[in-house]
């Protein structure tokens, strides 16, 4: 896809420890969302200049979302506020998430690097918190906690530092960790960290894959609040690519040594891993999965609703929906 460049006046200035925020939405057929999440990433209240780079996967680019104001604010709104911008560009790397997100990386100019996913809005005091935390820890990545949106429930989810060490990731995945809390330096994001993982099946898990690295590479610092609304309601993507999820695991467990080497790790992913099997109806190799799991760690919830869902006492879409109303994913 070609890229299409569009964009509000280039910030000005940058004002002494205020860095340029470079705000990397990807997005795909939800242009109402989408407005709003630009809307929240354009009106923190963070003193220093942000920029919106919005990419377009495999549809053609709106143009119409790089205004002079942006989509939602009044002329009163941009007089008082730092300088704003808003560009739209097309995924010129790999179609799919991993390859818009790195189209993103590529085309930002901030000092600093923030994801955010096309169904979430942050709240007002995100990126003022976060800045503040990067400068105060020396940190590479900060992340905060979010409010789970699911039907008519709201689940606060907030981790600690504690959660955001490479084994508690490998372990719990710990969702706290949501790609659109992630703040970044941009040099370790390009350098020591790395960009979005574009060879991983379907871009299943990018996110965990690169929170893991994040880890690896250095502390993560967390402002314990919850700074993101995380919407649950929209998220059926992967719900009928089972297949690829089992291609996905199967590529984690291989490139990070961590997920093979601790029990509990290894677990989770072979419970996800049973789970996948029952949902397209592999009824033995979602037990024989389920067994391997039990193992590892008798707790490991997952291979419990497997073997639920290979013998047809609960369907797959009813476990997952039970799981998400509790604020927690397979």
């Amino acid at each position: 896809m070609n890229t299409h460049p569009t964009s509000t006046s280039t910030p000005s200035a940058v004002p002494p420890g205020m860095p340029l925020v470079s705000v990397v939405i990807a997005t795909r057929d939800r242009p109402e969302l989408l407005r709003r999440a630009v809307r929240a990433a354009l009106g923190q209240d963070y003193a220093g200049p942000v920029e919106c780079v919005v990419v377009f996967d495999q549809t053609p680019p709106d143009t119409s979302l790089a205004t002079d104001r942006g989509p939602g604010t009044s002329t009163g709104d941009l007089a008082r506020r730092p300088a704003r911008s808003i560009r739209v560009i097309g995924n010129t790397r790999t179609p799919g998430l991993a390859g818009a997100r790195n189209s993103g990386i590529d085309a930002a100019a901030g000092e600093l690097v923030a994801f955010c996913d096309d169904d979430d809005e942050w709240l007002p005091d995100k990126l003022r918190l976060q800045v503040a935390q990067l400068s105060a820890t020396g940190a590479d990545v900060a992340v905060s906690g979010i409010e789970v949106h699911y039907e008519d429930r709201v689940i606060t989810r907030v981790p600690s530092t504690a959660d955001v060490v490479a084994v508690a990731i490998a372990r719990h995945r710990v969702m706290e960790a949501h790609p659109s809390t992630v703040l970044v330096r941009a040099e370790a994001l390009r350098d020591r960290i790395g960009l979005v993982d574009e060879k991983i099946p379907g871009s299943y898990g990018e996110d965990f894959d690169w929170i893991l690295r994040a880890a690896q590479s250095g502390p993560i610092a967390v402002v314990e609040r919850p700074l993101v609304k995380v919407l649950w309601g929209s998220q059926s993507y992967f719900s009928d690519r089972w297949a690829t999820i089992i291609e996905a695991i199967d590529y984690g467990l291989a490139k990070h040594q961590v997920l093979r080497t601790d029990p509990v790790a290894q677990a989770r992913q072979q419970g996800r891993k049973a789970f996948a099997y029952a949902a397209i109806g592999d009824r033995r190799s979602a037990l024989r999965w389920a067994r391997h799991t039990l193992r590892l760690n008798p707790r490991d919830p997952r291979a419990y609703a497997a073997i639920a869902v290979a013998l047809r006492f609960v369907s797959a879409d009813r476990a997952m929906r039970l799981a998400n109303s509790a604020g927690r994913g397979i």
